[in-house]
């Protein structure tokens, strides 16, 4: 068969086919009574095994060694072929992750996108202050895309970078919170744990909404952050979480503080007053707890707080008894 017809039968073009015969890959040595090289079966078989290895990604040199070679190893090839494939797309998948993030930054120009490359490239830098530095400029330059920003706040262990990405997303408004509420049910705690205190420095009804669903996540972290920014929000949804954060010595002050601005609403502060009394009526908690809860009486207002704290003023236990009696002196002078 003479090299046109290979051609046309095989798919490789007629120059392709030269080439390998000047690397010496096909050798067709019949010749015709013209001159012209002649294909054998076992050329034309081996054009084939040439374009199934390629396929692969071997080199031509490679698919030399390992069509020519009696003790080449296939499998270590086969091997080093998978690592390669695996960081080519590695590096397309970052930069495919790049272009989306540049293209959903709407950038007018190129003026913009170099922009918007600097501040990726700086939020990725070894060096904290160059990424706090992204941050605190992304909303002066180039905006930075939303995804990039909580990809950031995510994965930073810096605190100071990790408050100033806070920053930046709660300008972003709402457009952060899908993210982050992916970023809420990660299987790494530290990750729920950025997420919600993201989550809790963003402003507005739907931030508020995820809280409420955060709130009764099984993540006890998740919850307590939950449960303090709702709090200063004038969301009573998480008030059982306030208690227990009094309970257990966690945050109590801020708790306290949490559940003295929900019952600047008359409603509610009967309901957290009879919760308060519940806690300390049981029988796990213990001394130092009750003191805690008793002093949480303190800026509840309303009647039924004043005679929980006169009941307290007797209590058994003198440390509470005292408490009581002189938070009760201070609500009465004023």
């Amino acid at each position: 068969m003479l090299i046109g017809e290979v051609a046309r039968h095989s798919g490789v073009s007629a120059r392709m086919l030269r080439h390998y015969e000047s690397l010496g890959l096909v050798r067709p040595t019949v010749r015709t009574g013209a001159g012209y090289r002649e294909y054998a079966e076992e050329d034309i078989r081996r054009v084939f095994h040439i374009e199934s290895l390629r396929s692969l990604g071997l080199s031509l040199r490679e698919v030399g060694r390992a069509l020519d070679e009696p003790g080449f190893a296939a499998s270590e090839l086969v091997d080093d072929l998978i690592r390669q494939t695996r960081e080519r797309i590695a590096a397309e998948t970052e930069l495919l992750t790049r272009l989306r993030r540049i293209g959903s930054a709407e950038p007018a120009g190129w003026r913009d996108v170099l922009q918007i490359v600097a501040l990726l490239q700086a939020l990725g830098s070894q060096s904290p202050e160059t990424r706090q530095r992204a941050a605190l400029s992304s909303a002066d330059e180039a905006p930075v895309p939303v995804e990039a920003l909580v990809e950031a706040v995510l994965s930073e262990t810096d605190p100071s970078v990790a408050g100033a990405l806070r920053w930046a997303l709660a300008r972003s408004g709402a457009a952060p919170l899908p993210l982050l509420a992916h970023g809420l049910g990660s299987p790494v705690a530290e990750v729920r744990k950025r997420a919600v205190r993201s989550v809790a420095e963003i402003p507005g009804d739907e931030a508020t909404a995820l809280l409420r669903e955060a709130v009764a996540a099984p993540d006890v972290v998740v919850r307590r952050y939950a449960a303090l920014e709702l709090g200063a929000r004038g969301v009573a949804d998480g008030v059982p979480t306030l208690i227990d954060m009094i309970v257990e010595e966690v945050n109590d002050v801020d708790a306290a503080d949490a559940l003295s601005t929900l019952a600047s609403r008359p409603a509610l502060a009967d309901r957290i007053t009879g919760l308060l009394v519940d806690r300390l009526a049981g029988a796990t908690t213990r001394a130092a707890a009750r003191r805690r809860l008793a002093q949480a009486l303190a800026d509840i207002p309303g009647a039924l707080a004043s005679r929980a704290l006169t009941e307290l003023s007797h209590d058994g236990d003198r440390a509470v008894a005292l408490t009581a009696a002189y938070i009760l002196g201070i609500r009465e002078a004023r």
